[in-house]
């Protein structure tokens, strides 16, 4: 199984990191809709983690992982 999942992370105002993700994001996303989103995530104080405000937009990545299952007798 492959998964795909967009890691945005921020900083509050106690200056902790904190992040969000977004599983499965648009195979045509650019970097600068990244960028408009985090800022408007920010600037609008959409989340406020643990009560806190959202001070800074620090990274962003996109993640693809790979599963693989195995059905094992234990």
């Amino acid at each position: 199984m492959n998964e795909k999942k967009l890691l945005m992370t921020f900083k509050n105002t106690l200056g902790n990191s904190f992040s969000i993700t977004v599983d499965d994001p648009r195979e045509d996303l650019e970097e600068q809709d990244i960028v408009d989103a985090m800022n408007l995530i920010k600037d609008k104080n959409i989340f406020q983690p643990k009560g806190y405000d959202i001070v800074a937009c620090v990274s962003a990545k996109v993640v693809n992982s790979t599963t693989t299952e195995y059905d094992l007798e234990v």
